[in-house]
């Protein structure tokens, strides 16, 4: 069953994991850095999004599904905009973290543990603090990453796996904030370069990939 199901999932999610690497080894190069990067970069989340409107029946999808294909979507967008306005492809991943607070609110775990709640907690408070003392206290990134930390903090709290979901999240924030790190008088070179998208992405994937096994029924729920 799980190779069948890895044979299903191929062709979208393994054409989303080769445009990822080849962005991230093109990046630098002039190929990389003109249309055929934004494209590269634009596909790598855009072809989750597919992968999970592929992988979930539409009789399964509902309203957690479009949630998720939407934040993806946005996501995807977001990724593409950053590289030509900073502003505007902050606001499509703000767009895109709402989507994701929305579907994992709908989706909150019915017995979270103390544990759970002070993880939640920490990510909800910590992950602007944080983003705000990097960036060189930016207020307009600290309200971003107010966004950015709710979506960690949904997730965490959320019925879907923690080891899936919920680190994909955290995954997600800790690229944001080797981002933030480049904007204010912290110096993480060389991290920033390599771990920004490889981070970023691979959250990506695991957010994407727990869902839609939830969705799909092939993940029990908690």
């Amino acid at each position: 069953m799980a190779k069948q199901a890895l044979i299903e999932q191929r062709p979208w999610l393994l054409a989303s994991i080769a445009a990822a690497i080849a962005f991230y080894f093109l990046r630098d190069n002039p190929v990389g850095e003109g249309t055929w990067g934004l494209l590269a970069k634009g596909a790598s989340v855009g072809l989750l999004a597919v992968y999970a409107q592929a992988r979930v029946p539409r009789g399964k999808r509902g309203l957690d599904g479009l949630l998720l294909i939407g934040a993806l979507t946005l996501a995807a967008a977001g990724d593409v905009a950053i590289e030509l306005d900073f502003l505007v492809g902050g606001a499509f991943f703000t767009a895109a973290h709402c989507f994701a607070v929305a579907l994992y609110l709908r989706n909150r775990h019915a017995r979270p543990s103390p544990v759970q709640k002070m993880i939640g907690l920490a990510l909800l408070i910590g992950t602007p603090l944080v983003s705000y003392i990097l960036s060189g206290q930016q207020l307009q990134v600290a309200l971003y990453a107010g966004f950015l930390g709710a979506m960690a903090a949904a997730a965490w709290m959320s019925h879907y796996p923690r080891y899936r979901v919920g680190t994909g999240a955290v995954l997600f924030v800790v690229s944001d904030w080797l981002i933030f790190s480049q904007l204010g008088t912290f110096d993480f070179a060389p991290l920033p370069d390599l771990l920004i998208w490889p981070l970023y992405f691979a959250g990506q994937v695991m957010i994407a990939t727990g869902i839609v096994q939830c969705l799909r029924g092939e993940q029990p729920v908690r």
